[in-house]
């Protein structure tokens, strides 16, 4: 499942990030988003969604929130 389809206030964990843009992916991995670290989505916006990382809060887009799934 992706973000955009994970529930608010429940954790959980990263699978991967499904992405070929090496950029996004440094950029994610500076925010503290790579593979098996917990992430909690705060809460649904219309053009993507707010979460949890680690001690931040980051509001990200629609089109990064699917390229990220969480188990």
């Amino acid at each position: 499942m992706t973000l955009l389809e994970a529930q608010e206030g429940k954790e959980y964990i990263i699978k991967k990030i499904n992405t070929d843009d090496e950029e996004l992916n440094a950029f994610l991995f500076s925010l503290g988003c790579y593979s098996d670290e917990p992430i909690t989505v705060i809460s649904h916006l219309k053009g993507g969604c707010v979460v949890s990382i680690k001690d931040g809060r980051y509001n990200i887009d629609k089109q990064l929130a699917e390229a990220i799934v969480v188990y």
